[in-house]
């Protein structure tokens, strides 16, 4: 019963926290950035239009560059309450709020001391990158807190007598994460074969690997058809891979840089079509010279995971006023801060826990952490997929769902930005499950509040 009172607290504090940011925001903050396609987009879903851009000369296109997801999300609470900077706003508070309650069931378990799950429910509840961030209507925080509750329901999966109600509310999961954030699909089966106990052998993990990435595939299905047929290309979510990968071909520092647009592509027009030239121009770049598009494959991970920033961005993007350098600046101290010592918590965790190699991983963590207190925190974040990926399979099956699918996670977000190219809010989605790896419990520790 305590554990129950436990998760509502964390919930009722982390939606008090986002509205509190709501009530600040909402009339002064407009969508800016992505943000303010994200919103004309959804109004016009909302009024019926469909996923349509419409054109300053008048003409109306289908859309697809921008996955549907969100924009979706935000149609239908603007369709019930009418379009406005507060219900969007609210969506997002609603969503994070989940992000805290699932860091808290992640952690939770037979045996672990009540004050590891508050602890990961309330900083994720209260994390100054995640809270600040519930005024942009940007992705970002929404793929983090659906990426975070299909952990958590994985989690139960692997400990549930019947595990496949549990498997199959993971795919959703994840299939409205895709539909949000395409590369999401990446983690569904990894989160398959994690959501198994010891017992379990790897053809059966192997089916509920594929079982989950069967579900969020089914669910991203009709969208995909709809690509097929008004983008007159089968686009599994949206058609931006073409114009990322040419900028990831391009850049030089390793985050995003205006596109030197290719003469072949200066004149198409259509969306899909543009996109598909972009690809091919961003092939060509990088078959020319592999090596150079390698050699920057560190500075875009760095982009990516040394300094989110996310928050302190786009509220002085939409504001200055109202959020000046100076808050800026403040902000996003507080939030590297934050998440570097989160960072140093969960090195120590996998660092501590049971298995092989206990002496290897703890020098590679003690590196990690030098790493996470200089600016170079990305290699950090490597250090601790390292430190996990040095435990071996077998290990995997015992210890928290949350440290394997944590590293899994963040090894899959460096991948895709090292093809692509780098940004801060971009690595935001690691925050909640490197959180609540930082508070797991790698051992049975008695707890006398289990017997309440």
């Amino acid at each position: 019963m305590r554990r129950r009172f436990d998760a509502s607290g964390v919930a009722a504090v982390a939606l008090a926290a986002r509205l509190v940011v709501v009530a600040w925001a909402s009339a002064r903050l407009p969508a800016v950035e992505d943000g303010h396609y994200y919103d004309v987009l959804a109004r016009r879903l909302a009024a019926g239009d469909g996923y349509t851009w419409l054109w300053p000369d008048g003409a109306v296109t289908h859309a697809a560059h921008y996955p549907v997801g969100y924009p979706a999300m935000l149609a239908l609470a603007y369709r019930i309450f009418g379009a406005s900077g507060a219900a969007a706003m609210t969506v997002n508070a609603l969503v994070g709020t989940l992000a805290a309650w699932a860091a808290y069931r992640l952690v939770d378990g037979e045996g672990v001391a009540r004050w590891r799950p508050m602890a990961a429910g309330l900083l994720v509840a209260l994390h100054p990158a995640l809270v600040p961030y519930t005024a942009a209507i940007m992705t970002e925080g929404i793929t983090a807190a659906l990426l975070v509750a299909a952990t958590a329901l994985a989690a139960r999966a692997r400990d549930a007598d019947r595990p496949h109600p549990w498997l199959a509310a993971t795919g959703v999961v994840l299939g409205l994460a895709t539909l949000v954030r395409p590369q999401s699909l990446l983690l569904a089966p990894v989160l398959g074969l994690l959501a198994a106990g010891a017992s379990v052998a790897w053809k059966a993990r192997l089916v509920r690997g594929a079982l989950v990435t069967a579900l969020a595939l089914a669910c991203v299905a009709p969208w995909t058809a709809r690509n097929c047929v008004r983008m007159h290309r089968c686009a599994l979510v949206s058609v931006n891979g073409g114009w990322n990968l040419l900028i990831g071909a391009q850049t030089q520092a390793g985050g995003w840089e205006p596109i030197d647009v290719p003469t072949e592509c200066a004149t198409v027009w259509d969306e899909a079509g543009k996109d598909a030239c972009f690809e091919r121009a961003g092939m060509r770049l990088i078959a020319a010279s592999p090596g150079a598009w390698l050699a920057r494959a560190p500075a875009k991970i760095a982009s990516t995971l040394d300094y989110f920033g996310a928050a302190p961005w786009y509220l002085h993007a939409s504001n200055p006023d109202a959020f000046d350098d100076g808050a800026k600046i403040r902000l996003g101290v507080v939030e590297t801060v934050a998440c570097r010592l989160l960072l140093l918590g969960a090195l120590f965790s996998a660092a501590r826990a049971p298995g092989p190699r206990r002496l290897a991983r703890g020098i590679v963590a003690a590196a990690g952490a030098v790493a996470a207190v200089t600016v170079h925190g990305w290699l950090g974040y490597l250090a601790l997929v390292v430190v996990v990926a040095s435990m071996g399979p077998r290990e995997w099956r015992r210890v928290p769902l949350v440290l394997p699918a944590g590293a899994a996670l963040v090894l899959l977000t460096m991948l895709v930005h090292a093809v692509f190219f780098g940004a801060g809010r971009y690595g935001l989605v690691v925050v909640p499950l490197v959180a609540a790896m930082a508070c797991v419990s790698v051992a049975r520790e008695p707890d006398p509040s289990r017997r309440s």
